[in-house]
């Protein structure tokens, strides 16, 4: 299998369960197709095959936790919740709890795997890679956090250390969904509410508190496009 064309869908701004069903049906319908496949239903000259998409928005203020997360991460009750006007979603991704809000690109890639490779560690670093290439071009140097999925500004220093890319994803027969959070206008006082990625001792970043700068989403998104077709030699489309 080749196909490694993605298609492309901005969503705009979007409730996060809705961008999550969406994601989760286009996730079963090529979860259908391969298992048909598995069990022999097309025919050998068949042309039905998956397809890999690429979903942008930005979602109203919300908390979200991962399966594996932990509520005590979440520093809100109920009615504080509603008072500020702040959803919170439990997930079927990875990860803890983090934010997503105005100001923030999020990027859902549903890809099939097998059309690449079928490495989830590799996927995740190969996604930390097209964000890190990506805040290059703004003078912005991303990087790893050794055992912390995401991207991160100068992780080497404890006292410096700061998030500015939160991941978390899911897989079902190599096909993902879910995906990334990039803070580029994103208000972090937000992050105040929560132990982000349930890491007590690191801060949180945005681009534009580094540059001074407001940046505009469009712009960010061309550039994320453009190294993730680089990084998982991919056709946009």
């Amino acid at each position: 299998m080749t196909n490694r064309t993605i298609h492309i869908q901005d969503l705009g701004v979007i409730e996060y369960q809705p961008a999550w069903d969406y994601q989760e049906q286009l996730l079963q319908e090529n979860v259908r197709i391969k298992q048909a496949r598995g069990r022999g239903e097309l025919p050998a000259d068949s042309t039905v095959e998956t397809t890999n998409h690429f979903l942008f928005c930005e979602h109203p203020p919300v908390y979200t936790l991962g399966k594996s997360g932990h509520m005590e991460n979440l520093l809100l009750d109920e009615a504080q919740l509603a008072d500020k006007g702040i959803a919170f979603v439990p997930t079927n991704r990875g990860g803890d709890i983090t934010y997503h809000g105005p100001g923030q690109v999020v990027g859902y890639p549903i890809l099939d795997l097998e059309y690449f490779f079928t490495d989830i560690g590799k996927y995740l670093r190969l996604l930390e890679e097209v964000v890190i290439r990506t805040l290059a071009d703004y003078g912005i140097k991303g990087d790893r956090s050794p055992g912390e999925t995401g991207v991160w500004l100068d992780p080497e220093d404890p006292k410096k250390a700061r998030k500015i890319c939160a991941m978390g994803v899911r897989c079902s027969r190599w096909v993902t969904m879910h995906g990334f959070a990039l803070n580029v206008n994103t208000d972090l006082n937000y992050f105040s509410n929560i132990i982000p990625c349930g890491i007590v001792d690191k801060k949180v970043a945005a681009m534009q508190e580094e540059l001074g700068r407001e940046i505009p989403l469009g712009e960010v998104k061309e550039k994320l496009l453009q190294h993730f077709a680089e990084v998982f030699d991919a056709v946009i489309a």
